[in-house]
């Protein structure tokens, strides 16, 4: 994980050698192993590379690197598979070498469309005067980009940093394939033109995504010296998944649905289906890709040699690697019972529970005052007993999950962090570090999620054991979020409301349509908030190779929602759950992070979380506020 940065400029009086304060700070939290910069001047432009890591992986690497070329090269991502990258190599070193290699545009494409793991860049391929940029397919790191007519200048940035005036100039750089900027033509025309390769499905469907043409359209959120064009020779990247399979079901669909069980859902009910050979076969191929993806993701960290089996009962103190937000929900407790396959038994695993205030309440007369003030009962309950207030719906099950975990997995370690979080605290914490890592988003939902993410992966709480409470902070670089498989899944309400009223073909459009846009609606934004903490998000769900399985199988495999709601979405999942002994939590009806957390609607209740969050701009009342909102450097 890195925090990555170019400044570009086409005017020698406006160039500064320095990125502006707030934006460095923003950048080294992200990357708080290795911090450097470098300059390239031009007769016809001036550019600053600015590189901050986050260790994780190989020899520490600092960033930017260039060659003998005088090639720049910045790099924030992960080589999961694609590319061999040895356990004791860098995945920077080894992607800048292959990139250093590319003689054509086509070498470069290849390159990224061989790539599997999450990724963003910047290169610099000085003898074209080219500067690349791009993210991957699905937007798992998080890159933004910045314009500026009047200074004639632009930036691309991680994560952005305080604007004033409450005008958003920061943009998240779309997921929709890579870009290149001709920067010495781009000093004589004055006009910034961005050729974009796009990313085409490995069928070789035809015509561009909806994605890509809406970013070709003028009315596009760029300045109006700014364009977008597809390159001339339409060269494109290569999708990593296979498209989502669309295929209608058998006949024989209704009336096997008709024959399966009502009524509340039980294990009993998960277990019917596992009787079935074909069905058995899909869940155990499932949890086969998911495991690797896992494995992968877990494993490639520095760490101490292993303990012996003798010195295991002698590594209470050890500290966790690796963290999970955790709820207790079933897409947490499977990523939970798979890290434990593969993260060494003397180390434990932090999982990350966070918790709102719950507000007091107290018993009005419905239409006219209370006159004679009495405690109400939950009222009484928080005086008597003050954790309480943070029995939230995440930390009950929450509870019941670690309890399962420890059954299952009673060697482990697991390390249950009560994260509880005040209105004060919010409040105070949003306005001063979290408004502008959600940003350029700007809604109550994303407000909601955003602060919820921020707290549960800072990772600073209450360990709570059998034997006592104490304060913890989680020293765990990497945590592993469950985002994707309610995408892929259908594990929304609104996934059910589009079933009963377009059906499964109307799911399906649906499903397509929640991953093409789930690198703008969610990954950009938990990438900055989590890596604000100096630690890097990773996805299971969203390996390629569990997308791809998941793409291939027909949706009523994956989810049946004619069963009740508990059952019927994530059906493929729940029956996971069942094979790998998380018998509870495979029945537990899905709840957004935001109701189970309890953070939505703490402060106003009759908000939708559509609408525009005007919490989220309070930065313009900061001291900040007097700078100018065009200037990227001091």
């Amino acid at each position: 994980m890195c925090g990555i940065c170019c400044l570009v400029s086409f005017s020698v009086e406006h160039f500064s050698k320095d990125l502006k304060e707030s934006l460095l700070s923003n950048l080294t939290r992200r990357g708080p192993n290795s911090s450097k910069q470098l300059s390239k001047s031009n007769v016809h432009y001036q550019c600053l590379f600015s590189g901050h890591v986050l260790h994780l992986r190989g020899g520490l690497t600092a960033q930017p690197v260039e060659d003998e070329g005088g090639n720049v090269f910045l790099w924030n991502g992960e080589v999961f598979g694609g590319v061999k990258v040895e356990a004791e190599e860098n995945d920077t070193q080894v992607m800048f070498r292959f990139l250093s290699a590319c003689k054509t545009d086509c070498d470069i494409l290849s390159l990224f469309s061989e790539v599997r793991g999450p990724w963003s860049f910047i290169y610099y391929q000085a003898s074209s005067h080219y500067l690349w940029f791009g993210r991957d397919f699905f937007g798992r790191r998080s890159l933004l980009w910045h314009f500026s007519d009047s200074e004639k200048s632009f930036c691309l940035s991680s994560v952005g940093a305080h604007i004033s005036g409450g005008i958003q100039l920061w943009q998240e750089v779309p997921a929709s394939g890579i870009f290149r900027i001709d920067l010495k033509s781009t000093s004589v025309s004055r006009c910034l033109v961005l050729k974009l390769y796009p990313w085409k499905s490995v069928l070789g469907e035809n015509g561009v995504s909806e994605h890509v043409s809406t970013l070709l359209r003028p009315s596009a959120d760029l300045p109006p010296f700014v364009l977008v064009e597809v390159n001339e020779a339409n060269l494109c990247l290569s999708e990593p998944v296979v498209p989502l399979n669309m295929m209608s079901p058998p006949a024989s669909f209704a009336t096997e649905c008709s024959v399966l069980p009502s009524g509340p859902p039980t294990r009993e009910t998960l277990q019917v289906f596992l009787t079935d050979e074909h069905t058995m076969q899909t869940v155990q191929q499932f949890i086969d890709v998911l495991s690797t993806a896992v494995k992968k993701r877990v494993l490639y960290l520095p760490r101490d040699k292993n303990l012996t089996p003798n010195e295991v009962l002698e590594a209470r103190d050890k500290k966790a690697n690796v963290a999970i937000l955790f709820s207790g929900g079933i897409d947490s407790m499977v990523l939970a019972a798979l890290a434990d396959r593969y993260i060494p038994l003397d180390e434990p695993i932090d999982l990350l529970n966070v918790a709102f205030m719950i507000k007091e309440t107290t018993s009005n007369q419905k239409g006219g005052k209370q006159k004679n003030h009495r405690k109400t009962s939950s009222e009484e309950s928080f005086a008597a007993d003050p954790d309480k207030q943070f029995d939230v719906p995440d930390r009950i099950t929450g509870r019941a999950g670690l309890k399962e975990l420890k059954t299952a997995s009673p060697s482990r370690i697991w390390n249950f962090i009560e994260i509880n979080v005040s209105l004060e605290e919010l409040q105070n914490l949003r306005s001063t570090r979290i408004c502008h890592l959600i940003q350029p988003l700007e809604t109550v939902l994303d407000d909601s999620i955003g602060c919820a993410v921020w707290f549960a992966s800072r990772g600073v709480g209450r360990l709570v054991t059998q034997d006592e409470v104490k304060l913890y902070q989680s020293s765990a670089k990497v945590v592993l979020t469950g985002i994707g498989a309610d995408e892929q899944l259908a594990g929304y309400s609104r996934h059910r409301v589009c079933f009963q009223t377009h059906g499964l073909e109307g799911l399906n459009r649906e499903i397509k349509m929640e991953i093409g846009r789930i690198s703008s609606r969610n990954l950009g934004r938990d990438d900055r908030v989590i890596s604000d903490h100096g630690k890097e998000a990773r996805f299971p769900f969203l390996d390629e190779n569990v997308v791809s399985f998941l793409n291939s199988q027909p949706i009523w495999v994956k989810a049946n929602l004619t069963l009740p709601r508990g059952l019927g979405e994530k059906l493929l999942l729940r029956l996971a759950a069942m094979e790998l002994g998380l018998t509870t939590s495979a029945l537990l009806p899905k709840r957004a992070m935001q109701f189970g957390s309890r953070i939505a609607k703490m402060e106003k209740k009759n908000e939708k979380s559509s609408d525009k969050c005007g919490r989220l701009q309070l930065i313009e009342n900061l001291s900040l506020g007097k700078e100018n909102s065009s200037d990227l450097s001091t």
